[in-house]
C-alpha cells in the first residue's frame, strides 16, 4: 500500500507522515515546509483503499504508514522495505530508490498533461528547471520520434 500511494502521489518519502487518516478522509494532505503549504491530492480510489488499510492495521487517526509497534516509518525504514522487496521480484537492489516512484509519477503525470508548469506545480517545485530530470526521456524514445513518418505537406 506503501508503494501505490508513493507513486500515486508524488509524495516524497519524508513526507509519507503526511498521509494520515484524516487526510485520507479529505482527500489531500497539506504540507508545511519552508514556509510553503504543499498539496498531495489524493483520488477518491486511493482514499477508500488508505482507509482500508487504516482499518485493518488498527490506525484510528494521524499517520496511516507505521511500524509493528506503532511508530511512523522513517524513510530509512522505507528504503529497506523496498530494497527488501526487490528479492521477490527479482529486481537489483542497486537499481531501486524510494525516489524513483515519485520519477515513475513524474513521468506518467507529463505523458498524460504535456504541462510543465502544471507538473512543478503538483510535485511542490518553485522552478521549472529543478523538475528537467522527470523528463530526461531515453534514447529508444528519442529514436522512436526521429522514425515516425513526417507529415505530408500540401502544395
Amino acid at each position: 500500500m506503501l508503494i501505490e500511494t508513493i507513486g500515486a502521489t508524488d509524495v516524497r518519502v519524508s513526507e509519507v507522515k503526511y498521509i494520515t487518516v484524516e487526510a485520507a478522509r479529505n482527500g489531500k494532505a497539506e504540507i508545511a515546509l519552508k514556509g510553503k503549504i504543499r498539496v498531495i491530492l489524493l483520488s477518491s480510489k486511493l482514499c477508500r483503499k488508505l482507509l482500508k488499510y487504516a482499518k485493518k492495521t488498527k490506525t484510528a487517526s494521524s499517520a496511516i504508514f507505521r511500524t509493528k509497534s506503532g511508530k511512523e516509518l522513517t524513510r530509512r525504514q522505507i528504503r529497506a522495505e523496498l530494497k527488501g522487496l526487490c528479492k521477490h521480484a527479482d529486481v537489483a537492489p542497486t537499481k531501486v530508490f524510494p525516489h524513483n516512484l515519485r520519477h515513475l509519477f513524474a513521468t506518467i503525470f507529463y505523458t498524460a498533461c504535456k504541462d510543465i508548469v502544471k507538473l512543478a506545480d503538483v510535485l511542490g517545485h518553485s522552478s521549472i528547471g529543478s523538475i528537467r530530470i522527470y523528463l530526461v526521456t531515453s534514447g529508444i524514445e528519442h529514436q522512436r520520434q526521429l522514425d515516425r513518418p513526417e507529415p505530408e505537406l500540401v502544395s
